[in-house]
């Protein structure tokens, strides 16, 4: 049950926001923030008045009910309008509950995404490859920017390591569960006998940090500079413009080369050593709140298996999910992968709602 005062808050709150935007009188600087507001409140209002009247609606209906002067047919009609009422209620709740569960501030921001060749030689940079392409269909179909922060090659035309920005709205929400250990299964172009290969690629997707969010003491890092160095140990700079920067407290390394410039590698370096520290601190706390439950969809863990993709058979599995969609080529191409992302987040959002009960 959810308190009917905090239903009653809900409800005095839209009105007070509605009257105050169609005031006109609102100070610029707030406007946006209380469009947002009232827009959210906009998706549950309606399902907050129905739960709010829904005791004195069911009694109108038990007074039916409980009338032995009502005729069979008026009982019959009442009993399938309370079902129904009550149905309509519990979903109502749900519906709440969800809106009123603690919000993850980090689900509005950018993200930041890496992905790394694992397991399986050639054939595994070639799938991170294949996955950094799907990610970047999906961007493009929901008008995304995707920034390329560093990419290191393979020898087939692979990715050994790619890591890039990508920005828009909600990205973080969208994405953080795609991290951990995709695995293929497939017949790779080099294989003669036509045997099935499985390989891996890691996917890693932290919120991309400010500076607001986290702040880093120039105190605690370590700034080495040296020559970036191209395949085979060719130089392709004359300078020290590549940068490692070590955080010493926790021992964290980022090093960056893919620019001529010192200045922007620092400044790309930078960045993702202040999401991976984000989301170190993020995690931490995750894990002190879930000591006691043990949630099937985690969004940090790089080592865990998430997903199989099955060439042969045509199909993608999410394990976390037991989810198989038989449309591996559609998946890929970024066609149903907002079919997967919705059912990962419905699952999450069931596991949330379980520590509430």
């Amino acid at each position: 049950m959810i308190p009917l005062k905090t239903i009653e808050e809900l409800i005095k709150k839209h009105s007070s926001l509605e009257k105050d935007l169609s005031s006109g009188k609102i100070d610029k600087n707030f406007f946006a923030v209380k469009s947002k507001e009232y827009a959210d409140l906009n998706e549950v209002i309606q399902d907050a008045k129905k739960y709010f009247s829904y005791e004195k609606e069911r009694l109108e209906i038990q007074k039916i009910l409980d009338d032995k002067n009502s005729d069979s047919e008026l009982l019959k009609m009442a009993e399938v309008e309370l079902n129904d009422l009550k149905l309509e209620n519990e979903n109502n709740e749900k519906r709440l509950k969800l809106f009123l569960l603690p919000k993850d501030e980090a689900d509005k921001k950018d993200a930041i995404i890496e992905i790394r060749a694992g397991t399986g030689g050639l054939e595994a940079s070639l799938f991170a490859a294949d996955l950094f392409k799907m990610y970047e269909k999906v961007s493009h179909k929901k008008k995304w920017i995707v920034e390329l922060i560093s990419i290191s090659r393979s020898e087939a035309g692979g990715l050994k390591e790619v890591i890039a920005s990508i920005k828009g709205n909600n990205i973080y929400s969208t994405l953080k569960y795609e991290s951990g250990v995709h695995r293929v299964q497939r017949v790779p172009d080099t294989e003669t006998q036509g045997r099935v290969h499985t390989s891996a690629a890691t996917v890693a997707v932290l919120p991309e940090a400010e500076e607001v969010d986290l702040k880093i003491n120039e105190s605690d890092l370590r700034i080495d500079v040296f020559r970036a160095g191209g395949p085979g140990g060719q130089s392709v700079n004359t300078t020290d413009s590549a940068v490692r920067i070590t955080h010493i407290p926790t021992g964290i390394s980022v090093s960056q080369q893919d620019e001529k410039s010192q200045h922007k590698n620092k400044a790309k370096g930078m960045k993702i050593l202040r999401a991976r520290l984000y989301e170190l601190e993020r995690s931490r706390i995750e894990k002190e709140r879930s000591k006691d439950r043990k949630n099937k969809i985690g969004t940090g863990d790089r080592s865990e298996r998430i997903r199989t993709y099955n060439f042969p058979q045509g199909r993608v599995t999410d394990h976390r999910i037991n989810l198989t969609l038989h449309k591996l080529t559609e998946f890929l191409e970024g066609e149903i992968f907002d079919e997967m992302i919705e059912a990962l987040t419905l699952q999450a959002q069931e596991e949330r709602l379980e520590t509430l009960n």
